[in-house]
């Protein structure tokens, strides 16, 4: 199977690399120039180094199945409304449209869980077609361009599946994110202040999720999903709390864990768990 992904330097797409590569799978992957991936790779995908907006038509021509996981704006820092809306919805529709006139159907999609915002919060378990109430640049701009590419694909007959992955972590995670800030504290012998933990989540390990994608994109029929939407978790919910105390203790961390000592975010989900 030859898949062509974007976003292949970025977290997630680093694994998903890792995990086609590993599978036997050609792929040929669209980085920034100057972009490297987040993990180290064994194998080498065939690189091409540009953008979005680049002519990117006979690498399109010769693949199966387009994965989509490039994004702007995952980093707070990044939360901009132009630069979101521009890549994630601008630049990736007319990525998309340039690969659907180069005669390629199949499309795996990464969205977000972010894209049900406020909506998230009004269920136990968040099932696909919860109303999508986003909050800031990133989660519209996701929200939105998950919009245009169900619009793509009823209007050219693709074969399209929609991916909103929830809580992934390991290695390659931003270092700034909770799960690399437990690991750092853990390897320096040092506490790990925290709020107090009662944050209800699915936390799934990105090379689980990276694998999971590969069978869905290396299997065009799985992309005829009957919604097109799929959300990426494990189905296990639980605490922030118990899971920064399963991971100390998996770290023989020599600190303590100090839940309380670190406030809640403003507008923090308490619970925000897939239906899977």
């Amino acid at each position: 199977m030859h898949l062509f992904v974007t976003g292949a330097t970025g977290f997630l797409g680093s694994h998903f690399i890792a995990a086609a590569l590993a599978d036997g799978h050609h792929v040929t992957a669209l980085r920034r120039p100057g972009s490297q991936p987040r993990i180290t790779l064994e194998q080498q995908p065939t690189w091409c180094n540009g953008h979005l907006n680049d002519d990117w038509s006979s690498q399109l021509q010769a693949c199966d199945t387009l994965v989509h996981l490039a994004a702007a704006g995952v980093s707070k820092d990044q939360d901009d409304w132009e630069y979101c809306f521009d890549i994630n919805v601008r630049q990736s529709l007319q990525f998309w449209r340039a690969a659907i006139d180069h005669g390629v159907k199949n499309f795996l999609i990464c969205g977000s869980c972010f894209e049900y915002g406020k909506s998230g919060m009004d269920y136990d378990f968040i099932p696909v077609d919860a109303p999508l109430k986003p909050i800031g640049a990133y989660a519209s701009s996701k929200a939105a361009a998950s919009m245009a590419a169900l619009g793509l694909a009823a209007a050219h007959d693709l074969n399209l599946l929609i991916v909103r992955p929830f809580h992934l972590y390991g290695e390659g995670e931003s270092e700034t994110r909770f799960w690399p800030s437990l690991v750092r504290a853990a390897k320096n012998e040092a506490d790990f202040p925290m709020s107090h933990g009662e944050q209800v989540r699915d936390f799934m390990p990105v090379k689980d999720a990276a694998q999971m994608l590969v069978r869905m994109a290396s299997q065009p029929k799985s992309l005829k999903h009957e919604s097109a939407i799929m959300n990426l978790g494990t189905g296990y919910a639980r605490s922030l709390l118990d899971f920064a105390q399963d991971q100390w203790a998996l770290l023989k961390a020599k600190g303590a864990l100090l839940p309380g000592r670190i406030e809640y975010r403003p507008n923090e989900a308490m619970r925000y768990v897939p239906l899977v």
